[in-house]
This record gives C-alpha cells, structure tokens and sequence, in this order.
C-alpha cells in the first residue's frame, strides 16, 4: 500500500515537473517571438534622412500642388473660353454752328422795319420760324453772338455800335441754341456794362457762353463737350499761346471734343487770308476738333486739315445790323462725330445746309430761311467752289442725303 503511494507520489511530482518545464518553453518562445517581431518592425522602418523613390515622388507632387495658381499652366482652350471680349460703346454726336447773330440794331437806324420794330411787331417766335428745327434736332449748336443784350446806354467811341433787349436772349431758346461765342468786335459796344449785361441775360435764359477767358464745358450722352473763342486778327505767339493752353486745359476737365471759334478775317472776302490758315491750322495742331469762323459778313470755303475740318467764314445768320446786305447767302454747318468707348473715331460725317438770311428776296426781314431746289444748290456750289480755292482740289460731292461729305 505504501508502495503504491510512493509510486504514484512520484508520478505527480514528475508531472508537475514536465508542466513547468513546457510553461518555461513557452514562455521563453512567446519572449523570443516578441523580440523578433520588434525587431523586424524596427528593420523595415524608413529612414526619413533618406526617403524612398516613391516617397520622393510623392513629395515633389505635393510641392507642385502646392504651387499659387498664378503659375500654373492653363489650356488654351479653357484660357480663350474664358476671355471676353470688352463690350464696345458707340456714341454719336452732331453739332451744328451758324454765323453772326446780331439781336438787335445800331439806335441810330430809325427805319420802320429794323430788327427792334420787327420783333415789337410779330413776336420773337418770329425769328427762328424758317429754321425748320435744324438746332433744336441736333445734339449741340453753337454760334456767334455780335451784339450785346443790355439796357445800358454808354457806348463805345465806333461807327456801329449794336444792342438788344436782354428778352432778345429768349431767341436762342427758341431757335434750339445752346451757346454762343462773345470774343468779337460788338460785344464790347456798350462797355463793360452791356458786357456783363449780356452775360447776366445768357445766364438768366440758361444759355451757355465762350469767348476770351471764359471756357464752355457742356456732356451730351455722356460725352463731354468744349468750346472756346477769339479774336483771331493775327496769328502771334501770344494768341498761340494762349490756344493751346485752354486746349489743354478743356482736356484736362475731361473734353473729348474740343471746338475752337475765330472771329476773324477780311469784310467781304470770299477767300481766306493766309492769318486765318495758317492760326487755323495751329489750332488743329494743339489738339482743337473743329475749328469754325466769322465776321466777313459771307461765306469762306471750308478745309480739311490733318483728318478736321476748318469752317473759315460762316457768314451771317440772323442778322440785324444790316436791313438789305446784298449777299444774303449763308449755311449751317453740321458734323457728326463718331466716338469708341469715348474716344474719337476717324470716321468724317459732315453736312452743309444752305440758307438765306431773310425769308424774302428783297430786304432782310430777320427770319433765316433753309434752302431748298434750284437756290440750294446754288449756294452749295458756291461753298464747294470756295472749298475748292483753298484745298486745290474737288474734295466736296452731293450724297444723296442732300449732304456735303468728304470724298474718300
């Protein structure tokens, strides 16, 4: 019995010692599977002193990527899609000029029919009756007012001295002008007091002004306008000097369009002399658009010079300081200037309307009348050929819009 415990006492003790000696190779072999797993992770782990080719690769795409937009390289199709044209403005704009408006007499002339008795006669919607609207349809009209609008009665020390009533301004209203030039040999008649007369009388009607120091500065659509005026007798470096200065200056307020007008000449001359031409031509040169003329009391031809036009005598237009001149020819001179997103085009649209300064042939009776037939043709002629004797050439033709426009 006792035998036999100790035989099974010593088989346990021999189990329980093979137990431990398998627990012991187990753990040691879950040890040396644990170190080598570190260690191979360890190995296999990069050196990121030295990157992969992939991981290179990787990184100068990211670098691209990372790029400002600015450099990056666009499709051309793409880039064309995407570029607009600017959209393009077109504006049109015709100004219309006439001659000497005398509204008004000398006093000394006491016959029944002087322009003061008409108008107390008939009205002053009398006068612009025959005008068949040509100013009020255009977009800006210009002329020379030769006289003064004053009640004063201290004149100047000269043969002719004129003035109207300041109500007289309510005609250019009428009539569709929108401003008028002073720098001539009238406006001064009565002093300075029938100067600031007649300014004061242009303000009160809304009637824009120009001549001497003072600057006009008008925008139609948008477009702006600038008109200055002289006494352009002689070309001297002083009246150079001081055109272009005010050109320049009307540029600098932003005019796209500059005229310029000269009360100029010889009485009674058909032909310009060569002070007119050659100052014209200056003014041209320091940047003036259009360039018109007055006082010769007829009408002067009319020049192209360096792609503008010089109008070098307008003649008289409703003029009250003669009662029968016996050259009553006149005309309107009209051009449309074609403008690109606000600058000028080359493109030249001009128009000569002829009128007589009277509505009958036997007198002045004040009332401008538009031409028509046989007379109109006439005195289109006359321009043409007086045109002609300044640029040498047949420059003017008939259109069929009854206009005279530059031959190309």
């Amino acid at each position: 019995m006792d035998n036999k415990e100790d035989k099974s006492r010593a088989r346990s003790l021999k189990e329980r010692r093979r137990l431990k000696t398998w627990v012991r190779v187990a753990i040691l072999a879950i040890f040396v599977l644990a170190v080598g797993s570190i260690s191979l992770a360890y190995l296999m782990k990069p050196d990121k002193s030295e990157p992969k080719v992939a991981d290179k690769q990787q990184n100068n795409i990211n670098q691209v990527k990372s790029k400002p937009k600015a450099e990056k390289q666009p499709d051309q199709k793409q880039e064309q899609q995407e570029q607009k044209p600017e959209p393009v403005t077109e504006t049109t704009i015709k100004i219309s000029a006439a001659g000497d408006f005398t509204l008004g007499t000398d006093e000394t002339f006491n016959y029944s029919d002087s322009f003061v008795n008409v108008a107390k006669a008939n009205g002053l919607p009398y006068f612009v009756k025959g005008l068949n609207n040509i100013f009020a349809e255009d977009d800006l009209t210009t002329v020379n007012l030769e006289t003064t609008l004053t009640n004063a009665t201290q004149k100047a020390t000269k043969k002719f001295r004129f003035k109207g009533d300041p109500s007289y301004t309510k005609i250019l209203e009428l009539g569709g002008i929108e401003a008028v030039n002073l720098a001539n040999n009238h406006i001064h008649d009565y002093l300075e007091k029938g100067y600031t007369d007649t300014i004061d009388a242009l303000k009160n009607q809304g009637i824009g002004y120009f001549g001497y120091d003072h600057q006009y500065i008008t925008e139609v659509k948008g477009i702006k306008i600038g008109a200055l005026g002289y006494e352009g007798w002689q070309d001297t470096p002083q009246i150079r000097n001081q055109v272009s200065q005010a050109i320049k200056q009307l540029k600098e307020q932003g005019a796209q369009i500059v005229l310029v007008h000269y009360h100029w000449g010889i009485e009674r001359q058909y032909v310009p002399n060569a002070s007119q031409k050659s100052l014209a031509r200056f003014t041209i040169d320091s940047g003036a658009d259009l360039v018109l003329g007055h006082h010769p009391h007829v009408v002067q031809g009319i020049e192209e010079y360096n792609g503008k036009f010089i109008v070098y005598s307008l003649g008289n237009f409703m003029f009250g300081g003669n009662r029968n001149p016996s050259d009553k020819d006149t005309y309107v001179f009209q051009q449309t200037f074609h403008l690109k997103n606000g600058e000028l085009t080359d493109k030249k649209e001009i128009a000569v309307v002829p009128f007589s300064i009277s509505s009958v042939s036997n007198r002045n009776n004040y009332q401008p009348k538009i031409l028509s037939g046989a007379e109109r043709d006439r005195v289109k002629k006359k321009i043409i050929e007086s045109s002609n004797k300044i640029n040498g050439s047949d420059w003017l033709v008939y259109d069929t819009t009854e206009q005279v426009v530059k031959t190309e």
